[in-house]
């Protein structure tokens, strides 16, 4: 499968579920938060045939996964959480929060067609010169960086969802003193004032 093929087939699926998942006022669930890395699993599995790992073909899919992983976060960071009254954590996923992942997601199929179409041959020369395994290692890098991608904002929000519980948990107050006995206090100054009479 191309390269412009299997981008568009895996990040028009993440685009797609994350934007189904994430956008508005939805609760979190295992269900909603372990989604999008599935779909990913699943189309990077579909989609790519091999992972080179000749020459510094490992170093280009860590570069991957290392972009990928901040750009996952930075998109996640505009994932906001609160509790409802119901006592159910949310996560609010607002046009910018979209906007964000519409853009690292058309960027990396724009970036898979150009090298099909606009500049393939500086991609051969770039791949021949740093010595990768052509443009399969590109295909893999790129899916790498894609499910990197959705992985940072399953930790996100996993850890959005333990900050508001942290934050929720009802903090035990401290039971106050007992009052003193006013028998006590009676029978105390009784006795300080026989104590300055007999003085």
């Amino acid at each position: 499968m191309g390269q412009f093929t299997t981008a568009l087939i895996t990040c028009g699926s993440i685009l797609a579920v994350i934007l189904t998942t994430d956008s508005g006022n939805r609760r979190i669930t295992a269900v909603r938060t372990a989604a999008p890395t599935l779909v990913a699993v699943l189309a990077v599995a579909a989609c790519v045939d091999s992972f080179p790992t000749a020459g510094n073909d490992m170093s280009l899919h860590l570069a991957g996964i290392g972009v990928g992983a901040i750009c996952g976060l930075v998109a996640s960071s505009l994932l906001g959480a609160h509790s409802d009254r119901a006592g159910d954590i949310r996560s609010t996923g607002g046009p910018g929060h979209a906007a964000v992942w519409t853009l690292l997601c058309a960027g990396q199929i724009l970036f898979a067609y150009g090298c099909e179409h606009w500049f393939g041959a500086r991609m051969t020369r770039f791949t021949t010169d740093y010595q990768l395994s052509g443009s399969d290692v590109l295909i893999s890098s790129l899916a790498l960086m894609s499910l990197s991608m959705v992985t940072a904002r399953t930790a996100v929000l996993q850890s959005r969802l333990r900050a508001v519980r942290a934050a929720t948990v009802p903090v035990p107050v401290p039971v106050a003193d007992a009052a003193p006995d006013d028998d006590t206090d009676a029978e105390t100054d009784h006795a300080h004032r026989r104590q300055r009479g007999t003085s």
